[in-house]
């Protein structure tokens, strides 16, 4: 054994810390003369993993501590203990810093302190700028001394842009100088109008209903109170009749000049945004401009004219230092172009590392394959398996780092799913990491969100065909994941500003100005670091999509069973808004039974089920033995779920009638629609959101005589890309059902040229997702989708509000057109419609359902 590793696994045998090691080596060295004190290479690396799941090389000289594995609900307890003790530090911060400290409060509330700037000290700076026409010259010189101290703080912070430390400034002079304060109210200073004072005097006189509501702790009906007030005379007569008003409070001033220094903040970042602008376009007249395609792509294969544009463009993103989102829609080849990108880095000796790449399991063998095909040139590694064989695949990267290859597959699930693994990713150097399908990153408040933004990588590019799925701030949290220095301690501000708010009554032309300017906003930010492209502007030799919405009629029997439970629901509203039967469990029995009465029970009674609860209790292979225990788990499925529940512990006498299994509208419009697709030739692709309608499906096709593959959640990894290859090339297979989420997501099935949309989704891209899976490069026909709506349902409304979320969509990459999605929550709005619930009704609603989701987010 060398000198060198005795000094790494001796000390690990006393227990020493990693910190204590480090100063043992560079000590002896010095001690010695010798310049060598580098450690060898893995060997550190197996210590930290094995250590701790924090990262000890940002911890100093702290001493190790024991590893303590804490549940989400413990970390939720300790990030609120933290939060309530570092009012003044943002959010992100402090979630960064207990991860750092091993979840430990106090010393995350020292990290903090020490190496982070506060919240109002780091994100304000331009506030006395956007008011420095109002403001006198004493306060400006408060404002500078307090701009200079912050600027030398921030100087100790990374970032790839000089531009966004340059922002990070202060905002004691608003936690200071707030426009009132109760304590001196009644003196001569409080009538004074400064800068602040002007700017939000101005605000309450002539801000919209829609702007007053931006304003923490405004409602509609407050806003009123003060349009009604109008018009305020001067800061006194303001002051005095916020205060008179028992609804109101004055405290709304600190509020409004809050929303006021938010909006600056926002003014700032979107200057930046047109400074970026215009430096890449200024690169791209330079001529940086590619215009052929990497030599060591396969020859056989050529990239399109608007495929080597996005090349071009990652280079110029590459060269100017920034991330970005390619936000092609689905089905133009983002992936090739992600390929030849990666290409181009190697080629040109540009790598600095080993570049990760991030995919959802459907889509991991295809990637591999894909460039394998495209470019054989690249060596891809798997991580992937089982938990011993990613175990033994983490002691090899440990010794030898991430070396041996170019780049490193894996999955989402994978990438965070142990603490072993987030060390990883979290303390290994990568050049690029790319995620594919990325609008899974659209929620910044998940621990998903958390565990990716802390992957060690230079670089970042994310692919998504659906960058704006149901408002602005989606949009904002990829943004702000996928360049986290640029919008820096603006995170906070972009989320209150572009937060969704209730729609106003009769305030059409208020709400559609609202909206254009929040969606003119948001087009300006997004400007630099989104490049997308439609596929009916850049392909013109793509076959046409045709889609047909069907409204279709529910047979007799499930109509009355649809309609008897509309009118049980509207007859005891007092269920919608209490425990377990409030709001979505009832919107998902609706759904349910719009779709098959089988989803519900009413063919199996109680005492059949009490007789089916006897026999299972005596069978072995079922676990429980009380008869009384196995009904009550039984009272609450559906038909088709006490049939599977019987046939799988071989009750095989348990059947439910071919004549049930047929019995329902939309099985009635396949009975016509499937052969006559058949004979001409077409091949189906089926998509629903349930896997048990899917199992439904499945007995219905086997009764039709209908050849299908089937592929869901449940289907294993190594087998999916083998099914889609089958498919592909087996015309004999005339369906493959697929479940909406796992099929949906970025795979190739042009084979098909027909796609029926069972039931749709709430969210409209998950179903454009699953329609792209044909018609996408490669399809030679024209494609039919349809879209199948069950008459006089629940399904009408969803259809509604799903055509409204795609207006926002239009309204971000078009040019000049205005409007935004309904701002109401869906499941109160379908809801409402459905049952005839009045005003108050649906507020107990809207409180239920809020009720119910503000658990944590995982």
């Amino acid at each position: 054994m060398s000198e060198s590793e005795a000094a790494v696994v001796k000390p690990a045998a006393k227990s020493s810390s990693i910190s204590d090691l480090r100063q043992f080596r560079i000590n002896k060295a010095a001690g010695t003369g010798q310049k060598k004190t580098e450690r060898v290479p893995g060997k550190k690396r197996i210590q930290v993993m094995a250590d701790s799941d924090s990262d000890s090389t940002d911890m100093g000289n702290s001493p190790k501590k024991t590893k303590i594995e804490l549940s989400v609900k413990e970390r939720e307890e300790r990030f609120l203990a933290a939060a309530k003790m570092s009012t003044e530090y943002d959010t992100m911060d402090i979630q960064d810093a207990l991860v750092r400290c091993s979840w430990s409060v106090s010393d995350a509330v020292a990290y903090l302190r020490e190496k982070c700037a506060p919240k109002l000290i780091a994100s304000n700076k331009i506030v006395p700028n956007a008011m420095a026409n109002d403001t006198k010259p004493a306060s400006n010189k408060q404002v500078s001394t307090t701009n200079g101290s912050t600027k030398h703080a921030t100087k100790q912070k990374k970032s790839n842009h000089s531009e966004s430390e340059a922002d990070d400034s202060g905002d004691e002079a608003y936690a200071k100088d707030q426009v009132y304060d109760s304590e001196d109210s009644d003196t001569e200073g409080s009538k004074e109008m400064t800068g602040q004072r002007k700017k939000v005097f101005e605000f309450m006189n002539t801000a919209s209903l829609i702007e007053l509501q931006t304003v923490k702790s405004l409602s509609e009906k407050k806003a009123s109170i003060i349009v009604d007030m109008r018009p305020f005379k001067d800061w006194t007569d303001l002051r005095q009749k916020l205060v008179s008003n028992k609804a109101l409070s004055a405290e709304l001033l600190n509020n409004a000049q809050e929303l006021i220094n938010k909006q600056n903040n926002v003014a700032t970042i979107l200057a930046k945004c047109n400074k970026l602008v215009q430096r890449l376009e200024a690169a791209i007249e330079a001529g940086a401009g590619i215009v052929e395609q990497p030599k060591i792509l396969n020859d056989k294969f050529k990239l399109a004219d608007y495929q080597l544009i996005g090349l071009n463009w990652l280079t110029v993103m590459n060269k100017q230092q920034m991330n970005g989102i390619l936000a092609d829609e689905m089905g133009l080849g983002k992936t090739i172009q992600v390929i030849a990108f990666l290409a181009y880095l190697k080629e040109n000796k540009l790598s600095k590392a080993a570049h990760l790449i991030v995919v959802p399991s459907s889509t991991l063998d295809n990637w591999a394959a894909e460039i394998a095909r495209w470019c054989p040139s690249l060596i891809v590694e798997k991580y992937h398996g089982s938990q011993e064989e990613r175990r033994r695949m983490r002691i090899r990267f440990a010794k030898e780092g991430f070396t041996g290859f170019d780049v490193l597959l894996t999955t989402y699930h994978i990438v965070a799913s142990t603490p072993e693994e987030r060390k990883m990713f979290r303390v290994s150097k990568l050049h690029y990491v790319i995620f594919d399908e990325a609008h899974m990153l659209k929620n910044m408040t998940t621990q998903r969100y958390a565990n990716l933004i802390n992957i060690n990588a230079e670089m970042r590019i994310l692919l998504t065909g659906t960058p704006l799925q149901n408002n602005l701030l989606e949009l904002m949290s990829l943004l702000c994941f996928v360049m986290p220095s640029f919008f820096g301690k603006n995170v906070e501000d972009i989320k209150s500003l572009f937060a969704k708010k209730n729609k106003v009554e009769n305030g059409n032309e208020e709400m559609s100005q609202f909206q254009e300017t929040q969606v003119e906003r948001a087009k300006r930010i997004m400007k630099p670091f989104v490049l997308r492209r439609l596929k009916k502007d850049v392909l013109n030799h793509l076959p046409k999509k045709h889609t047909y919405i069907n409204k279709i009629c529910m047979t007799e029997t499930q109509k009355r069973y649809y309609n008897d439970l509309v009118e049980y629901y509207s007859n005891n509203r007092g269920e919608i808004c209490t425990g377990d039967r409030a709001g979505v469990s009832i919107m998902m029995e609706m759904r349910k039974l719009a779709n098959h009465p089988l989803l519900g029970r009413y063919y199996f009674s109680d005492d059949k089920l009490r007789e089916f609860s006897k026999r299972l209790a005596t069978v072995a292979t079922y676990k429980k033995t009380n008869p009384q225990y196995i009904f009550e788990e039984m009272a609450v499925m559906s038909d088709f779920q006490v049939w599977q529940l019987c046939n799988k512990h071989e009750l095989f006498d348990v059947t439910i009638p071919d004549r049930l299994i047929c019995e329902s509208g939309k099985f009635k419009y396949l009975d016509t629609l499937l052969p006559k697709l058949k004979q001409e030739g077409h091949r189906v692709l089926i998509f629903s959101q349930f896997t048990m309608m899917l199992d439904i499906v499945e007995r219905y096709l086997d009764i039709r005589k209908h050849g299908y593959f089937r592929l869901d959640g449940s289907t294993a990894v190594e087998e999916r890309q083998d099914m889609i290859n089958d498919f592909n090339t087996d015309s004999d297979i005339f369906i493959f059902l697929l479940s909406t989420k796992a099929g949906g997501v970025g795979i190739n099935l042009t084979a098909a040229d027909t796609c029926v949309i069972h039931d749709i989704d709430f969210n409209p891209y998950n179903d454009k997702q699953a329609e792209d899976r044909c018609h996408r490069m490669g399809q030679t026909r024209q494609v039919s989708i349809y879209r199948l709506i069950s008459e006089g349902t629940i399904e009408e409304g969803m259809l509604m509000v799903a055509e409204e979320k795609l207006k926002l969509e239009q309204d971000i990459t078009a040019s000049n057109e205005k409007g935004e999605v309904q701002e109401t929550k869906c499941v109160v709005r379908l809801l409402t419609m459905a049952l005839g619930l009045d005003k108050e009704e649906e507020e107990l609603l809207n409180k239920s359902i809020n009720n119910s989701l503000s658990s944590p987010s995982k």
